[in-house]
């Protein structure tokens, strides 16, 4: 890919990618580059200074964090919590408002579940006086 400065004869200037030099010019000879404010087809290369890196930045690379390592207190507070959540309760997914209701009435074993509620549906729950809470994470079988 290649960014191009470009300004059109009302000296309206823009930048733009391309995929090569040859796919700019190409675009150009069959009218498809045009000023995106004015509209005019009359395009040209403005002067522009090339995009180097310094010696310093180029030879470091930055660090990636490790998306799977808690990044401060907070989270590996929130992580600790997930995981005993998690080992101690049944994921019921989307079922959560109906299991919920149905242990609270007797209708099925009582057990620790979490799983996931419209918001409509846990407001539901509440004023039945079913115990529900929302949980800080987003369950395991959600995510990448």
């Amino acid at each position: 890919m290649i960014r191009y400065a470009l300004k059109c004869k009302s000296g309206h200037g823009f930048e733009s990618w391309f995929q090569n030099a040859d796919a700019f010019d190409g675009l150009m000879s069959k009218g498809f580059v045009s000023c995106p404010e004015c509209g005019s087809g009359e395009v040209e290369k403005a002067i522009m200074a090339p995009r180097i890196r310094p010696a310093s930045r180029a030879a470091k690379k930055p660090e990636k964090p490790d998306l799977g390592t808690p990044q401060n207190q907070q989270a590996a507070e929130m992580a600790r919590l997930r995981k005993k959540i998690e080992a101690e309760s049944e994921y019921v997914g989307m079922q959560f408002a109906s299991e919920a209701r149905a242990i609270h009435d007797g209708d099925a074993p009582e057990r620790a579940i979490y799983g996931e509620a419209k918001p409509e549906e846990a407001l539901k729950l509440v004023e039945e006086g079913v115990q529900v809470a929302p949980l800080p994470f987003i369950p395991a079988r959600k995510t990448n």
